[in-house]
């Protein structure tokens, strides 16, 4: 069984990486790398599966789903700046892509904590870019925070576009 909670936040951000001379970024990145930056209208997808439990017939409330969901992303991605006012994006260029790793990262460290002893589990995060650019990423089961992060083991992270 699977839940899929939508969630959505704005934010703004420029694609911009320090490495990389003003031309290349210009290249690489077009006007997504304007020094202003620019902003977004996210759709959040988070999915849990599991089986519902039987005293219930639920996999999870979805009241508590959307309070964690809050509590761990929403208050500190919605309505800011992710170059400066998000912690992981001062090693990481805020793509999208870099964006769904974070926000699966961060629900994967806070899931045993909010949920210990629930059947369910995250399964997967999905962004809504735009209408056309949609980025997933899996999360296993025994996979740490950390490992869904680039760097980590990138042949967990899956980006659909």
């Amino acid at each position: 069984m699977r839940l899929t909670r939508r969630y959505r936040f704005s934010a703004s951000h420029r694609l911009h990486a320090p490495a990389l001379d003003e031309r290349l970024n210009r290249e690489i990145y077009g006007k997504c790398n304007n020094p202003y930056g620019h902003g977004h209208d996210y759709t959040l997808e988070v999915v849990v599966a599991g089986e519902p439990a039987a005293a219930t017939g639920r996999l999870i409330a979805p009241g508590e789903l959307d309070r964690f969901v809050e509590s761990v992303i929403l208050k500190a991605m919605d309505r800011r700046d992710l170059n400066s006012q998000v912690e992981e994006f001062a090693a990481l260029v805020p793509t999208t892509e870099n964006l769904a790793a974070v926000v699966a990262a961060r629900l994967a460290a806070a899931w045993p904590g909010a949920f210990a002893g629930s059947a369910a589990r995250l399964e997967r995060v999905r962004i809504h870019e735009t209408k056309r650019n949609i980025f997933e990423v899996r999360v296993e089961r025994s996979e740490a925070a950390d490992d869904v992060l680039p760097g980590g083991r990138s042949d967990e992270l899956e980006v659909f576009e």
